[in-house]
Order: structure tokens, then C-alpha cells, then sequence
């Protein structure tokens, strides 16, 4: 069992964005790749261990102080392998001050046939800050045929700005999950589950929903939410 730790922080100050705290532990590594032009900057999290196992537990903590700009991601596709009984772990905790905006848009999570997951996002926004987030979900490789069969998924979602809850979500998956995702989850060939949110400055908030196909879309149509 491993209990990775990775914290990030950026500030503003000489007319840019710059990194202010990093700590990291075993398995994960952050690294900062150089952005594109006119791009903010870059910080994408590696998990060394190829994967999560049971009992693994990893706390990942991004702030942004006023003003300040950063693009979060991960360098591939996490795996969570199969557990013949203890559940991996996953907190993200994200937290953006007046006047910055966060882009946090890891790439898929890999769910393993048997695997235990249970993954809670916070995002704390100050008054006139920006955020654009979202996951994907995969239920197996089904390029090799593999399914989600049996398992745990639990995943929660919650913004809130000024400390009021603004957006939430939760999904809990147990039990015979391979037929649910056969007639509810992964109807017409569909084995993901994306989801997306984007909270405006002013305190405005906009959703992605999904598209009716295909389904694997990580960001559908824009629909601004209401005042």
C-alpha cells in the first residue's frame, strides 16, 4: 500500500503565474512541462507506480493564490487494479482565490475488473474566480475485452464559492455492476462516464453535459446554467 501526497501552489507576481509551494511523496511526481504560447502554466502529476492497488491512498491538494493561472492534469490514464478487499482512496482538493482561475482536467481513470474506488473532489472558489474541471470514467479495456464486472466506485463531486455549495455530484457503483453498466450505464456500446463543470467568474456556473453519442466525449454541450 502506498499514501502518495502532491500539493501544488501558484501566485502572482511579476506580472505572471509562478510556482510558490511543492511537496510530493511516493508514488506520485509533478512535473511542469513547458506550456504553448499564450497558455497558462503547466503542471501534470505522474503516478510512478503504474497504477493503484488496494488499500493505496493518494491526496492531491492544488491552490491558487489571487490572481494566479495554472492548468492541472495527469501524464496518463490512472489504473485501479483489482482488490480482493480494500478499497484504494483518492481526495482532491482544490482551492482558488479571488481573481485566479484553475483548469483541472486530468486525463481518464481506468477501473480494472474487481477494482475499489472511492474518489472525492472539493473546490473551494473565492468571489471572481474561474474553474473548468472534469473526470472520465472507464469501465475496463474493451479493446482487449475486458469489463467492469464487480467492484466498488464511489465518486463525489462538490464546488462551493464562498462557502455555499454551488454544484454537486455523486455516483456510488457496488454489487453486480456488470449488469447495470450493461442496461443503464453502457446501453449502444457506451463504457464511460464523463462529467464535467465550469464556474465562471462572478458566480456564474456553466455544465457539460454529455452527448447522446458518442458517449465517450470527455466535454459535450455547453449549457450555461442560470444566474
Amino acid at each position: 500500500m502506498t499514501d502518495g501526497i502532491a500539493e501544488i501552489g501558484f501566485e502572482h507576481r511579476d506580472r505572471g503565474t509562478r510556482l510558490a509551494h511543492l511537496y510530493q511523496r511516493d508514488p506520485l511526481r509533478v512535473l511542469f512541462p513547458a506550456p504553448a504560447a499564450g497558455d497558462p502554466p503547466l503542471a501534470v502529476i505522474a503516478t510512478t507506480s503504474g497504477g493503484l492497488v488496494a488499500g493505496d491512498r493518494l491526496d492531491v491538494s492544488v491552490r491558487l493564490a489571487p490572481g494566479a493561472r495554472a492548468h492541472v492534469t495527469a501524464s496518463a490514464a490512472e489504473k485501479i487494479y483489482r482488490s480482493t478487499g480494500p478499497t484504494t482512496t483518492v481526495a482532491q482538493t482544490l482551492s482558488v482565490s479571488a481573481g485566479a482561475a484553475l483548469e483541472f482536467l486530468p486525463p481518464e481513470t481506468i477501473l480494472f475488473d474487481g477494482a475499489r474506488l472511492k474518489r472525492q473532489t472539493s473546490v473551494e472558489l473565492a468571489p471572481d474566480s474561474g474553474f473548468l474541471g472534469g473526470d472520465i470514467v472507464v469501465f475496463g479495456r474493451r479493446a482487449r475485452g475486458e469489463r467492469f464486472t464487480c467492484g466498488l466506485l464511489h465518486e463525489v463531486w462538490q464546488v462551493r464559492r464562498e462557502d455555499k455549495l454551488v454544484w454537486g455530484d455523486a455516483l456510488h457503483l457496488g454489487g453486480d455492476v456488470g449488469a447495470l453498466s450493461t442496461t443503464r450505464l453502457a446501453s449502444a456500446g457506451r463504457r464511460r462516464l464523463p462529467q464535467s463543470s465550469c464556474c465562471r467568474p462572478g458566480g456564474r456556473r456553466a455544465t457539460f453535459s454529455p452527448r447522446p453519442e458518442p458517449f465517450c466525449a470527455a466535454l459535450g454541450e455547453y449549457k450555461p446554467a442560470q444566474p
